[in-house]
């Protein structure tokens, strides 16, 4: 859920933005980085120094990347998820049974993060992948893991992010979405129709562990017209969570 910002570290907070820069960028120059950051080029040196030394970011020619260091770290924190492990092979199953891309998503400081993507070879592209962020309330998995939180974190979610419309179909009222995330919570799936992208329907449910509590939440997401029969593949992604709720209770 989302956390205090007030007390933050300057050095911390430049060094994340070089970082972040370096991606957005896909690799700059010195005096690139520092003019997209806003710092002197000697202070974003001295960053990218000790950044190279911990193998956060490497330089080949003229340029400076993102190391391969956070690959190893990212996938640890992925791998602390409950739901990581058991989902993989289920989602495989799940891409292939519907032919379409399936997903694994939890939340992080009130935003949805993808831990896993599965797509079936005829699957139209969604663009995502493992380590997309996306705003909760725009897909139908967004919306199976916000439908379990409580209604004190989803406004705090809105408070601090707002409800920002992707598409002419995206919830952008909270009253509207506190409703449909009530329907959610009672069937236990949520639908949702080109909330992210125009032409796109989404179905998500929870995935819990053991107590009952929503972990992380998988889902389908496919071109509107690929998905023949919503109510089959709403059961397929239902049936495909449950057993995954049985192997987190499991392991």
């Amino acid at each position: 859920m989302p956390q205090n910002e007030g007390n933050t570290v300057k050095t911390t907070a430049r060094s994340l933005d070089i970082i972040e820069t370096l991606r957005q960028l896909n690799g700059a120059r010195l005096t690139e980085i520092a003019d997209a950051v806003g710092l002197p080029a000697s202070t974003v040196h001295n960053h990218i120094s000790t950044l190279q030394k911990r193998g956060y970011v490497i330089k080949q020619g003229h340029q400076y990347h993102v190391g391969l260091r956070f690959l190893d770290i990212g996938d640890y924190a992925r791998r602390t998820r409950e739901a990581y492990l058991p989902a993989q092979d289920e989602l495989d199953q799940l891409a292939s049974e519907t032919g379409q891309t399936a997903f694994l998503l939890t939340e992080e400081n009130g935003v949805g993060v993808m831990l896993y993507v599965s797509s079936d070879d005829g699957a139209v592209p969604v663009d995502l992948r493992p380590g997309k962020r996306i705003p909760l309330h725009t897909s139908g998995v967004g919306q199976a893991y916000m439908a379990y939180l409580s209604d004190e974190e989803i406004d705090e979610i809105i408070d601090r992010f707002g409800l920002p419309e992707r598409t002419d179909s995206t919830i952008s009222d909270p009253g509207e979405l506190h409703t449909v995330l009530a329907e959610v919570r009672e069937r236990g799936l949520a639908i949702d129709v080109g909330g992210r992208l125009p032409g796109v329907t989404s179905i998500g449910t929870a995935v819990k562990n053991e107590s009952g509590k929503a972990v992380a939440a998988i889902g389908i997401a496919g071109a509107s017209g690929s998905i023949d029969q919503i109510d089959t593949a709403s059961q397929q992604v239902k049936s495909t969570a449950n057993i995954i709720d049985l192997r987190i209770a499991h392991s």
